[in-house]
């Protein structure tokens, strides 16, 4: 591997602007804001507008957006044609 060309990966600290929460973990990104955590020491803080936190597939408070199956759509737009020969289905 080749000295100082790649970003110093260090402990930082995520926090999620709408809930508050945050957690410690490793990464490249950078800022110039600062955080002391649990432990005493201080990290670098980066406010990420959402995360695990706030995510509504985490939270349980997601959406189902279609209420049909996406083989039942495909039948009802294209019907059948999909199997008749000469049309890219079995032959």
């Amino acid at each position: 591997m080749k000295k100082d060309i790649h970003p110093e990966y260090r402990p930082v600290v995520f926090q999620d602007s709408l809930t508050g929460d945050a957690f410690l973990t490793r990464s490249t990104a950078t800022s110039e804001r600062t955080i002391t955590w649990a432990d005493g020491r201080t990290y670098p803080l980066l406010v990420v507008d959402i995360s695990s936190y706030s995510h509504p597939f985490w939270t349980g408070r997601g959406r189902v957006l279609d209420s049909e199956g996406r083989v039942e759509k495909f039948r009802r737009r294209y019907g059948d044609r999909a199997g008749r020969p000469g049309r890219g289905g079995p032959a």
